[in-house]
């Protein structure tokens, strides 16, 4: 149980260590206001778009044909992979995937990068996620990092008006 506990506390720990504003301004004004947490007025894909680091993500759901989906209500959690986490990926991958033949299996490795519901960086507990694709994400921490599979998270808690990014370093792929 001490071992149990001693987790989650590092958990959290190094979630909230790794927490970034999302736009200054809007935080500032939120904070000013009283707002428990900085919110953007955008939904979870126009916020990936505006980012330079979320381009190949973007064009992923956009080929997927899931842009309504993470446009739409959620609220959803979305492990976000940057374009230097896709980069990692052997040469060739990303292009296969966006093929239309390869839509069903990019349909089903975006999923697994999304967990319905809003679950902010102080929230997250080691242990298994289930995924909006159906199979379950492993969460802990690792020499001091929080590990979704086998990705870093390298950023939390930039939120969208219909849920959250986690920015991670590495594409997570679902079991075959």
């Amino acid at each position: 149980m001490k071992n149990i506990r001693n987790l989650t506390v590092a958990l959290v720990a190094a979630a909230t260590a790794l927490s970034t504003p999302l736009l200054a301004g809007t935080c500032s004004a939120d904070k000013a206001a009283g707002a428990a947490e900085c919110t953007s007025s955008k939904n979870i894909v126009a916020l990936a778009s505006g980012s330079e680091q979320f381009k190949t993500l973007v064009a992923a759901v956009k080929a997927a044909g899931l842009v309504e989906t993470l446009s739409g209500e959620g609220p959803f959690t979305v492990f976000a992979p940057t374009d230097e986490a896709f980069a990692k990926l052997p040469a060739g991958t990303v292009e296969n995937l966006l093929k239309p033949e390869n839509r069903e299996k990019l349909v089903a490795v975006l999923k697994y990068h999304v967990v319905p519901g809003k679950v902010m960086a102080a929230d997250v507990k080691p242990g298994q996620a289930k995924t909006a694709q159906g199979q379950k994400v492993e969460i802990k921490v690792k020499e001091g990092a929080v590990m979704v599979d086998n990705a870093r998270v390298t950023k939390t808690d930039l939120v969208a008006n219909n849920g959250v990014i986690h920015v991670i370093d590495a594409v997570i792929l679902p079991r075959s």
